[in-house]
Formats: structure tokens, C-alpha cells, sequence
């Protein structure tokens, strides 16, 4: 499953990347959705299968810190591409005069660095937290991953800044994606029903069905 994972992700860029009628905004995002995704797929399972293999748990502290580094960079990645994607399909379907203009290619790299960068912040203030305490020596995790929220239980002996901390990771990466992308579609669905055409109509509600998939 690990290897279709891997290879479908692959096709789908090797797809856009070769297909010159593939090459717009949408796709664009996709493709980047796609590597999030291997990263944030081979962040957690690869130990997994080996673990599988040698009948053993048991990970160092510098691999559970860089497993969650990577595993928290790539997921939130995900988020903020996908509420680009929902934006993305606002202009497309209620200002497709105006889509050229909006959606440039300088706008779509500026919003995939933006989402690569403050996911790496909170990548790293993950680390940075948990590196402030002292090293705790044989903790079981009761996970198959080095899950994030319970490592920072493990470690942080302020219950105060352990909330703010998860409150403010929940809002930036999880509210916040998820408003903008219900905001999207609460435009995105009259707009639809607007359309004359039942090939329109189906159009738009396919490629938005694909999208909102993804985002359950």
C-alpha cells in the first residue's frame, strides 16, 4: 500500500509535469499536494513496515524528534495547500473573467512558499519545545508513531504553555483551513446552481467533489 501510495503520487506529477494542458493553477497545486503527501506518507510508514519486520518498537529520541519534524511539516502543508486549492476554485467558478488575472503563476508560488514556511515554523516549534526539556529515557508511546501531542504531554512539565501551544497549532492549521475552505464553498455552491449548462454544472461539482474528498 506504501508503494501505490508512493507511485500513484508520482504519476500524478509525472502527469502534470509532462502534459502542457495540464500546467495551470489547479494542477499546479495538485502536484505539490502530491509530494506533501510521499512526505508526510514517508515519515510515518517506512519505520512502521520495519518495525513490522523486526518484531521491535523501539526508537531513539533523535529519530522521534526528526520523524515529527517532518511528519508535522508535511501535514500542514497539506492543510494550507488545500484551502489554496478551495480558493482557487472561489475565483475559477464565481470570477472566471477575472481568473488570469487573480491566479497568476507569481501567486500560486508566493501561496505554495508561504505554506511551505509557516509549516516549517511550526515544524520546528514542535522541536523547539520538546528539546527544552530534559531527555526522558524508556517512555512508551502507545502509538505506531512518534505522535506529537503525546510527546509534548511526555515532556512538558507546564500544562500552560503545552495548551497555548496545541491551541494556537490548532487554530493556525486546523480552524483556520477549515474556515476558509467551508467561507470557498459557501460562495462557490450558488454559483454552481447559476450555471445554465448541465455539462457546466457537472463540471464544476466534480472537480469541487474531488476537493472536498480530500479535505474529509
Amino acid at each position: 500500500m506504501y508503494l501505490v501510495t508512493v507511485l500513484r503520487n508520482l504519476l500524478i506529477i509525472l502527469a502534470v509535469s509532462s502534459d502542457p494542458h495540464l500546467h495551470t493553477p489547479m494542477c499546479f497545486f495538485l502536484s505539490n499536494l502530491c509530494w506533501a503527501d510521499i512526505g508526510f506518507t514517508s515519515a510515518t510508514v517506512p519505520k512502521m513496515i520495519v518495525d513490522m519486520q523486526s518484531h521491535t518498537r523501539v526508537i531513539s529520541y533523535e529519530g522521534c524528534l526528526t520523524r515529527i519534524s517532518f511528519l508535522v511539516l508535511f501535514a500542514c502543508i497539506e492543510d494550507m495547500l488545500l484551502t489554496v486549492m478551495a480558493y482557487d476554485s472561489f475565483v475559477a467558478i464565481c470570477r472566471p473573467l477575472h481568473y488570469p488575472v487573480i491566479v497568476n503563476p507569481h501567486l500560486c508560488v508566493f501561496f505554495v512558499l508561504v505554506s511551505f514556511f509557516l509549516s516549517l515554523l511550526d515544524s520546528q516549534l514542535h522541536s523547539r519545545i520538546v528539546l527544552q526539556f530534559t531527555i526522558i529515557k524508556n517512555v512508551e508511546i502507545s502509538n505506531f508513531v512518534c505522535d506529537p501531542s503525546q510527546l509534548l504531554k511526555l515532556v512538558c512539565s507546564d500544562r500552560v504553555i503545552n495548551s497555548i501551544f496545541m491551541y494556537f497549532h490548532s487554530t493556525m492549521f486546523g480552524f483556520l483551513p477549515i474556515s476558509g475552505i467551508l467561507l470557498s464553498y459557501y460562495k462557490i455552491v450558488p454559483s454552481i446552481l447559476r450555471i445554465s449548462s448541465s455539462d457546466g454544472k457537472y463540471k464544476a461539482f466534480s472537480t469541487c467533489g474531488s476537493h472536498l474528498a480530500v479535505v474529509c
